[in-house]
């Protein structure tokens, strides 16, 4: 398997999207989610161009930062618990799962930085997917300017594991919306520029639908783990 093949082929494909849309290919950014491949692999990526790195546990993603070399953006993107926090978040440039205000005390209370974070939205309203409903989503980022130390830069969602591509839309679309929503606020600790959506099997959807952030594990990096 060869990283750079494969990333060739993801910005091919950002690239269609992009001009599909009729959007700049350059506001679209590749984390590689890196949580089932080794160090080596992480690091064969950094050496292809990525620049992003995405790990979902904080373990794994201690391990690799300790381990990987180069101007790397490290990405939290799993769920977060509270009492995992304090061991991550100064050595994380991201987080994207924000849902709940218990953890933003503790971001909040455990920096002394700004914190750029991702509210995390389950629109699917799958059960087995984390995040709040669109319709509190608004109430809670307001809720969230308390908190001095967290940035509020965008919103992010999980879709399902679907082929039903007019779903997907309809999911991704919705996304967008929001955040133009809460971008219309002019809320000083909540730019919301930004969208993180989109994995290996529907992001070329997701960046036809506004995605300025997709997280890509399998067709970028393989599994190995």
């Amino acid at each position: 398997m060869s990283i750079s093949k494969n990333l060739r082929q993801i910005k091919n494909d950002i690239a269609e999207a992009c001009q599909n849309a009729n959007r700049d290919h350059e506001k679209v950014s590749i984390i590689a989610v890196t949580k089932y491949v080794s160090v080596e692999t992480a690091q064969e990526a950094v050496s292809a161009g990525i620049v992003h790195l995405g790990e979902n546990r904080d373990d794994g993603f201690l391990h690799k930062y300790e381990q990987v070399n180069g101007d790397v953006q490290w990405h939290f993107i799993g769920t977060l618990q509270s009492r995992k926090v304090k061991s991550i978040i100064d050595k994380v440039d991201y987080i994207h799962s924000l849902d709940r205000m218990s953890l933003a005390k503790e971001i909040n209370k455990r920096i002394n930085r700004k914190i750029k974070c991702f509210v995390q939205v389950n629109v699917s309203g799958e059960d087995s997917k984390h995040g709040l409903n669109a319709e509190e989503t608004i109430e809670f980022i307001k809720k969230v300017s308390q908190y001095e130390n967290i940035e509020i830069v965008g919103l992010m969602t999980m879709a399902p594991f679907i082929s039903d591509e007019e779903r997907l839309r309809a999911i991704f679309r919705t996304m967008r919306l929001l955040k133009e929503e809460v971008q219309a606020l002019g809320l000083s600790h909540a730019p919301c520029t930004e969208l993180s959506m989109g994995m290996s099997n529907d992001y070329k959807i997701a960046v036809e639908e506004g995605a300025t952030f997709i997280r890509i594990g399998t067709s970028l990096v393989g599994k190995e783990i």
